[in-house]
């Protein structure tokens, strides 16, 4: 499949979920309360990276970008207008990272609508509740296919920062991309170049984050997986800053 094709296909998933969620509003407001339950979850992961030093930025475009309850509608509407020339005026390994954003974004979708469905019917507080729709949905390949995903674009994203004249490009196609309806998806591309840029500058910083990613991201996944429910919602409602 090609470049163009791939992120319209993703694109297509994931206006068909918002359509379901738009038809049964019940099943929508539940996608609306995981995806907020998560990105307060993430923020309880990596309240340290957040708070401050090399990686602040960083962990905030993972909040903010993979993480967060924003209606991200305008921006893949745009990601899809511009498929054909990100095949064709990019070179080929940005546009494969491209074509892996769009992807991820796709699956993450998926989950996070199997997740909503699943929780509408839950009984219980929101940590049991959301423990209960996770473990009923299960997925779990689908869930290391997410997370090796996310990581095997930071580390492209970093090599991609390191090659001469690509954030000049970026930098030139601002007013092209004004004019054309894409301004949000140029602020994100240069928001991440940009904050993969600076992490990439200190040695082994990009390394050392990702590293942090995938192993605070395996081992909860983990434990969702094979701790009883018990022992899942009382880590949950500490990452969530709950009381016990």
């Amino acid at each position: 499949m090609h470049t163009a094709e791939t992120i319209r296909h993703a694109v297509a998933e994931v206006e068909a979920l918002r359509r379901e969620s738009r038809d049964l509003p019940a099943i929508g407001a539940a996608v609306v309360r995981v995806k907020r339950l998560q990105a307060r979850r993430f923020e309880g992961s990596y309240a340290d990276l957040l708070a401050c030093g090399p990686y602040a930025a960083a962990a905030g475009f993972f909040l903010q970008e993979l993480y967060s309850d924003r209606d991200y509608a305008e921006r893949d509407a745009q990601f899809a207008r511009i498929a054909g020339a990100v095949e064709k005026l990019f070179p080929r390994d940005v546009a494969d990272t491209a074509a892996a954003l769009a992807q991820l974004h796709a699956l993450t979708e998926s989950l996070d609508h199997a997740i909503g469905r699943a929780l509408a019917t839950a009984g219980g507080d929101e940590a049991a509740a959301y423990v209960h729709a996770w473990k009923a949905v299960g997925r779990r390949p689908d869930r290391q296919r997410q997370l090796e995903t996310v990581v095997a674009i930071g580390e492209e994203m970093t090599r991609l920062t390191r090659l001469p004249g690509l954030r000049l490009m970026l930098r030139m196609m601002r007013k092209p991309a004004s004019a054309a309806g894409l301004g949000a998806l140029q602020r994100f591309l240069e928001t991440g170049f940009d904050t993969f840029a600076e992490v990439a500058r200190q040695p082994g910083g990009a390394e050392r984050f990702l590293a942090t990613i995938r192993e605070r991201e395996g081992r909860l996944m983990e434990t969702m997986f094979e701790a009883d429910p018990v022992a899942c919602g009382t880590e949950l409602r500490r990452l969530l800053g709950q009381a016990p």
